[in-house]
């Protein structure tokens, strides 16, 4: 079981990294989360799926801690966040606490059933807006 989970993540990430994520990062209305490498120092963008509310934005990784974004939020929680085109500085919180099949029903639709889809270790993740 644990080498099929593995297997799915190797393929589904290598789909994202090539193919979905390069081209998404183009499209204007794609929200985009910018951390900064963990071991690079650069920054690193990657089209995530979540919800404005407030001053918050919320979103669940599909792979928890062992997506890139999430080990580059542990090590530096300064983030930015593109929302309809705006650059939005905030403080990102991994939050294991949260249940995030639960949280997936508070997103939008399409994303959440991908994510539920392809998902192997679900992280809700806030991210506390500065404006």
């Amino acid at each position: 079981m644990a080498g099929s989970r593995e297997l799915k993540f190797r393929a589904i990430t290598s789909l994202q990294r090539h193919v979905v994520n390069p081209l998404a990062r183009r499209s204007k209305s794609q929200i985009l989360l910018e951390t900064t490498g963990r071991t690079s120092g650069l920054p690193r963008r990657t089209p995530v799926g979540g919800r404005h509310v407030g001053q918050e934005f919320w979103l669940v990784s599909e792979y928890g801690d062992k997506s890139q974004y999430v080990r580059n939020i542990r090590a530096d929680p300064r983030v930015r966040v593109r929302i309809a085109g705006r650059w939005y500085d905030g403080i990102a919180h991994p939050l294991p606490q949260d249940d995030a099949r639960a949280r997936l029903r508070t997103l939008p639709r399409y994303n959440s059933a991908v994510v539920r889809a392809v998902g192997t270790n679900l992280l809700t993740v806030r991210v506390d807006l500065a404006d």
